[in-house]
């Protein structure tokens, strides 16, 4: 009876053994992120390697540990360059990116999940083909419709309405799959009661919607926020 739990504990050592390495491993990078921050200096080179190294010269060397540790990184971004200002527009942007995208996107989801018109599957494969495409292709189009057509370049209009055209196709789909999960039975419950559309959109399908919404939101939000 001792065999196997012997083997069993060897093996858990051994997991726990791999499990740490690579976690070990995948924290460096940060670990050498922050040592810089607090560094002070722009230099990767923390510790100066004697003519003939040892191994714990070495090994200092190479670890995310400054000689000592400073606040000059932050106070330069905050007082050389307008760092705050680039954070709020970038707060604006993202934010009325999310609100903007996800209203077009939960209206367009429920019309494509609940009624039947013609276009709808065209529409709907017209979202997932427009995903198959680098967004370098709509650089020229998006700079003639916003700059020459709307005159909206160098506005924050302009990038809320380019980042909200590149998260509405996938928002839409996203939420479409959720809105259809949704039993139809509690709609018509709400129709016989005097409910109109309206209210069945605003106060049933959204309330009931919320995981979905809060997912796509923050999908918008990241879309817009990762062009800082």
């Amino acid at each position: 009876m001792s065999t196997p739990v012997s083997r069993a504990g060897r093996s858990h050592v051994l997991l726990h053994v791999f499990l740490i390495s690579f976690t070990l491993l995948a924290i460096y990078p940060v670990l050498w992120v922050i040592s810089v921050a607090f560094s002070g200096t722009q230099n990767l080179a923390f510790a100066d390697v004697p003519p003939d190294p040892g191994f714990l010269d070495r090994l200092r060397a190479v670890m995310p540990w400054p000689g000592q540790w400073s606040l000059d990184n932050f106070r330069d971004v905050l007082t050389e360059q307008p760092f705050l200002r680039w954070i709020m527009n970038s707060a604006i942007v993202a934010l009325a990116t999310t609100v903007f995208g996800v209203f077009l996107a939960c209206t367009a989801a429920y019309a494509f999940s609940r009624f039947r018109f013609p276009g709808r599957r065209a529409g709907m494969m017209s979202f997932l083909v427009s995903q198959m495409f680098p967004g370098t292709l709509t650089l020229i189009p998006l700079y003639i419709i916003i700059v020459q057509w709307l005159g909206l370049g160098g506005t924050r209009i302009g990038l809320v309405i380019v980042y909200a055209t590149t998260s509405i196709p996938f928002s839409v789909w996203m939420l479409k799959g959720y809105f259809d999960t949704i039993p139809r039975e509690l709609e018509e419950a709400a129709l016989i009661e005097g409910a109109g559309p309206g209210t069945v959109f605003w106060r049933i399908i959204l309330p009931l919607a919320k995981p979905a919404i809060a997912i796509t939101a923050l999908f918008s939000f990241m879309t817009a926020w990762n062009e800082f």
